[in-house]
């Protein structure tokens, strides 16, 4: 409780700009060119970060008793677990294996 009797809400403002920060971090690791798996492991580690403050803070589960935050919670450490068990499947190159590539087209227009 805050002194003049209200109750006092989180700052808003400050998951924000947590948000923001967040956010400019993931393109700033989308940007460059290096290896899938450790790109993706850091945006979806950054992904969980932002959807843990979204869900503490704007759906008020900071609030709430127990149970509910284990009823959020299990079904999203099953999605990432999922996640990272198709990870090798999702970055493997033996995927592309065994599938054609389209012949070349030839332009006969430009005679």
């Amino acid at each position: 409780m805050a002194q003049d009797g209200h109750k006092e809400h989180p700052k808003y403002m400050n998951i924000f700009w947590w948000l923001l920060a967040l956010t400019i971090i993931e393109v700033a690791v989308a940007i460059p060119d290096y290896a899938t798996v450790l790109k993706a492991i850091l945006l979806i580690g950054l992904a969980c970060a932002k959807a843990i403050l979204v869900a503490n803070y704007f759906m008020h589960l900071k609030f709430e008793r127990r149970t509910l935050a284990i009823i959020v919670v299990t079904p999203f450490l099953i999605c990432v677990l999922l996640v990272f068990a198709l990870m090798p499947d999702l970055t493997s190159d033996d995927r592309h294996e065994g599938i054609e590539k389209p012949a070349e087209v030839v332009d006969t227009s430009a005679h």
